[in-house]
C-alpha cells in the first residue's frame, strides 16, 4: 500500500512529537516540512531525511500532501487550516483550535465544504489514567457525577512570553493560562462529567507578568442538571506541578494527578491506571506533555486508511474550545456568560 504524504507545518518545539509519531506510522510518510526560519527548516528536514520550505502555501503546492500536520502560533492555526483543507488536504492541527470561537467555527465550515478530516490534538484523552476515569463515569461505575474540580500549578517565566514573538498578545496567543497550559485539563474534565454546560463565571488576572493575557484564572462552571464544576490555573507557581482533577460520585471519588488516575469506591474498590513502561521516544520534549501524541496520531492515521470514527473528532474539540472562549469572555467582561 501506498504510504500518505504527510507535511509538516511549523518546525518549533512541538515539532518532534508529530515528527517521530509520523515516522513510526505504517501509513504515512514524512515527505517535507515548513518554517519561516529556513536554517530551523532545514535542520529539521535533515533530522528527518526530507524536503524543507519556507512557504506552506508553495510547499503544498508543490509536495501535494494527504495530510498537513499544523504546528504553528495559535494565530495562524484557522487560516493555515482553512488554506490546507480548501487545497484538498485533510488537517491534524495542536491545541488550541483557533484564537477565537469564529475562527473555529470557520474552520469546520471548511471542513465540511471540501470533505476532508480535520483533528485537533487534545492527546491526553488516550492515556490509561483518563479512559479509566471516562470508563467509570460512563458504565455507571462511579455513579452520578455530583460536582468536579480542574487545577492547574505551573510557571512561567516572563522570558518565555517575550522571546517567543507571540506569546502573550492578545491578538497571537489568544488568551494566557486558559489557552496555552490548561486548555488539556479543562478538557479532560468536561470530557470526564460527561453533561452539557449550561454557564460559565470566571475571574482573570494578570498577576506576575508584564503581558495583555491572564496569567491566572479562577471560575466555575454549571452544567445543565446544576452539578458544578470549579477550576483555578495559573502560571505563577514556583515549578509545574501535576495537573489534578477530582471527580465527587455517588459511588466514590475519581482523582487524576498527573496521568495517574484512582478511583476510591464507597464499597473499597481501587481502581487505578496510568501510562506504563511502553513510553514512545519522541527525543527532545517537555515531560506535561505526556506521551500520547503518537495514540492520536495513529488514531487519526487509521481513520484517514480505515475509516474508523476518530476517538477525539472535531466536534468535541469545539465544544472544548466554546467553554474555554466563554471562560475568557466572562472574565474579561466580568459577567456570566451562558452556553
Amino acid at each position: 500500500m501506498q504510504k500518505l504524504r504527510s507535511v509538516i507545518i511549523g518546525c518549533g518545539a512541538i515539532f518532534p512529537m508529530h515528527a517521530a509519531s509520523i515516522q513510526a506510522n505504517e501509513y504515512a510518510e514524512l515527505t517535507a516540512v515548513c518554517d519561516i526560519r529556513p536554517e530551523r527548516a532545514e535542520q529539521r528536514a535533515q533530522e528527518c531525511n526530507c524536503r524543507w520550505h519556507i512557504d506552506y502555501q508553495e510547499m503544498i503546492a508543490q509536495e501535494k500532501p494527504d495530510s498537513v500536520h499544523i504546528c504553528l502560533p495559535h494565530y495562524l492555526h484557522a487560516p493555515v487550516s482553512i488554506y490546507a483543507l480548501e487545497h484538498g488536504c485533510h488537517v491534524l492541527c495542536e491545541k488550541p483550535m483557533a484564537t477565537t470561537l469564529e475562527d473555529a467555527q470557520k474552520m469546520m465550515e471548511a471542513a465540511n465544504r471540501s470533505g476532508k478530516t480535520l483533528d485537533i490534538i487534545f492527546q491526553n484523552r488516550y492515556n490509561p489514567g483518563s479512559k479509566l476515569i471516562k470508563e467509570a463515569v460512563t458504565d455507571g461505575t462511579l455513579g452520578k457525577v455530583h460536582g468536579a474540580r480542574a487545577i492547574v500549578c505551573w510557571n512561567r517565566s516572563e522570558e518565555y512570553y517575550h522571546e517567543s514573538g507571540w506569546r502573550g498578545t492578545l491578538e497571537k496567543e489568544g488568551g494566557g493560562v486558559c489557552v496555552n497550559q490548561a486548555i488539556h485539563t479543562l478538557d479532560l474534565m468536561l470530557w470526564f462529567c460527561g453533561k452539557r454546560p449550561a454557564s460559565v463565571k470566571a475571574s482573570l488576572d494578570t498577576r506576575a507578568h508584564t503581558i495583555e493575557v491572564e496569567d491566572d484564572a479562577s471560575g466555575m462552571i454549571t452544567f445543565e442538571d446544576g452539578v458544578r464544576a470549579n477550576f483555578w490555573f495559573t502560571n505563577n507557581n514556583c515549578t509545574d506541578s501535576p495537573v489534578e482533577i477530582t471527580l465527587w460520585g455517588e459511588n466514590g471519588t475519581a482523582t487524576l494527578i498527573g496521568d495517574k488516575a484512582e478511583i476510591a469506591l464507597h464499597d473499597g474498590r481501587i481502581l487505578t491506571a496510568q501510562n506504563g513502561d511502553e513510553v514512545f521516544r519522541y527525543g527532545e520534549m517537555k515531560n506535561y506533555w505526556g506521551f500520547s501524541h503518537v495514540r492520536q496520531i495513529n488514531d487519526y492515521y487509521n481513520h484517514l486508511v480505515h475509516g474508523q470514527s476518530l476517538f477525539v473528532p472535531c466536534e468535541a474539540a469545539y465544544e472544548t474550545h466554546k467553554v474555554m472562549c466563554a471562560i475568557l469572555t466572562s472574565g474579561r467582561e466580568n459577567r456570566r456568560v451562558d452556553l
